[in-house]
């Protein structure tokens, strides 16, 4: 029993971050320092996990600048959750804005999440469209995980 738990430590591959991480070191690496004088590479990378970068990848030489970008206003909660909606298959009458204005403090990603959530919920109860009662269940979740400090689970 205590081989097979140490097994699969061992053999467990390592956290996403940690794979996206060594992947970008590795590609970087590779970049020829005397053809980058002539050709520059500009290299363009995105997280909503800040925490997790590991710090070889921002020291000198590698990422240069941090630029933070704000968590959306209303309007473009509202306009991402329109987006995301989009792909799901809302019930007549339903209101995003409400959800839109109850969710400050939420990303672009968190916002996904609530629509994806909706639509589980409505599938859960057995219906094929996502309800505002469905939006208004999932953004609960989504904001209670997120003061959790925990990630979405079913």
């Amino acid at each position: 029993m205590l081989g097979d738990s140490l097994a699969s430590l061992v053999l467990s591959p390592p956290p996403q971050p940690l794979t996206i991480a060594a992947q970008l070191l590795t590609c970087m690496d590779g970049f020829d320092a005397e053809i980058m004088k002539h050709k520059p590479v500009l290299v363009i990378a995105a997280t909503n996990r800040v925490e997790v970068l590991d710090s070889a990848l921002c020291r000198p030489g590698r990422f240069d600048r941090l630029v933070r970008v704000d968590l959306p206003a209303e309007s473009a909660r509202l306009a991402i959750l329109q987006v995301h909606a989009d792909k799901v298959n809302l019930a007549a009458g339903v209101d995003l804005k409400p959800i839109a204005v109850a969710s400050q403090g939420l990303s672009g990603a968190d916002l996904a999440n609530v629509v994806n959530e909706a639509a589980l919920l409505a599938v859960r109860g057995r219906s094929h469209e996502v309800t505002q009662s469905c939006l208004h269940r999932a953004l609960v979740k989504v904001l209670t995980a997120k003061s959790r400090g925990t990630g979405m689970s079913s």
